[in-house]
């Protein structure tokens, strides 16, 4: 641990020149990926030169105490001074490892929510709208950002799709544990004899993509502008302002008209294409990943029923952790906190296991033991 914080350190050192370089302040989004790179590193810098500076105090306190000798005024105040020195050093190793367990680079990117009414027909469409509400509510008591980038909404109600950007501190972090199937057992509003149906809605959370990480060549993109459909204001049917990108070496297709403008959709578009380059590229690399990084939640398939909300019961329960709550009204309402947090407990004390599983090497042989055959 103690070899992996000078390497953070010395990463730290390395932005804080990077930073001061012309070439990184003539590139914002350089700029802005290695200033967040720099705040996650910060406390472990912070750490660092707290650590040094206890242990100097503790190896000047052991060196009082052995010039003591026979003063035992002396010898009882070094000796103080080392159970001190000890005691917030051991504070400070526990604060380093709960860093290294909280540390995750992606958990600070903002989130970009896909939601999509799965089986149910029209009530599957309504449920998607109420998550939608959900975690746009959840986004305001938050303080969060909301930028819808895409929505279709359905004829009956509710969505047929739609696509946000929630930007925020630790945003994705938060919220990656969302993706999976969402199951609601209710009475629709239209069915006339009270039976309860069960609907489902996906919902899959990935976090944002900046232009550092994935580079699109132009060469690579076709692009197409059209008229925008469904309803609108006198500009949208009657101007080319959606977008249609597809990116070729992949087939991607990204279809955006929830502005009036058609670079304000193209932007948009390109923000998701790189996300799901992004996501498709962190999945390519998913195997490489170390045993701690592999025990994080909500990381494997979406396709399965994470989550269940039973309305005559007012009960939800996440099927991940076995948790239920009997709050359904205000967890609908963006009162996501117990959950999400219950979530966020788990996906620590797996961490915890699994730093505490890794296998240390076995501790060399004593002089004149006979060698351990292999």
């Amino acid at each position: 641990m103690i070899e992996k914080l000078k390497e953070m350190v010395a990463r730290f050192q390395e932005i804080e020149r990077l930073l001061t370089t012309a070439e990184v302040f003539q590139s914002p989004p350089r700029m802005k990926a290695l200033s967040k790179e720099r705040a996650q590193l910060l406390k472990f810098s912070t750490r660092a030169r707290e650590l040094d500076a206890v242990r100097a105090d503790k190896d000047s306190a052991k060196a009082a105490l052995a010039e003591a000798k026979e003063d035992r005024e002396m010898r009882a105040y070094a000796e103080e001074l080392i159970a001190e020195a000890s005691a917030r050093e051991t504070k400070l190793l526990k604060e380093i490892e709960d860093l290294f367990l909280s540390e995750d680079k992606e958990g600070m990117r903002n989130a970009i929510f896909e939601i999509r009414p799965g089986v149910g027909g029209d009530e599957a469409k309504l449920w998607a709208g109420d998550l939608y509400r959900m975690y746009m509510r959840y986004a305001e008591r938050h303080g969060w950002k909301i930028d819808v980038m895409d929505q279709d909404e359905a004829d009956a109600g509710g969505i047929s799709r739609v696509t946000f950007k929630v930007e925020g501190e630790d945003a994705y972090k938060h919220l990656r544990n969302e993706s999976g199937t969402h199951r609601v057992q209710r009475v629709p509003a239209t069915e006339a004899a009270g039976r309860i149906h069960t609907s489902t809605a996906t919902v899959a959370v990935l976090p944002e993509a900046e232009e550092v990480d994935i580079q699109i060549a132009p060469q690579d993109l076709d692009e197409k502008f059209v008229r925008s459909q469904g309803p609108g204001g006198q500009n949208v049917n009657k101007v080319s302002s959606a977008v249609m990108l597809t990116h070729k070496p992949t087939g991607l297709q990204i279809f955006c008209q929830t502005e009036r403008s058609q670079h304000a959709n193209r932007e948009h578009a390109m923000t998701i294409l790189r996300t799901k380059l992004y996501e498709a590229e962190v999945a390519k690399r998913k195997n490489e990943r170390d045993e701690l990084r592999r025990t994080q939640i909500g990381t494997g398939e979406r396709a399965e029923k994470i989550r269940s909300y039973n309305f005559p019961q007012s009960r939800i329960t996440d099927h991940r952790v076995e948790f239920s709550v009997h709050n359904l009204e205000e967890v609908l309402d963006g009162g996501l906190d117990e959950l999400l947090g219950k979530l966020l407990e788990v996906e620590r004390e797996k961490k915890l296991k699994a730093l505490s599983m890794q296998k240390k090497p076995p501790p060399p042989p004593e002089e004149g033991a006979a060698p351990v055959k292999k």
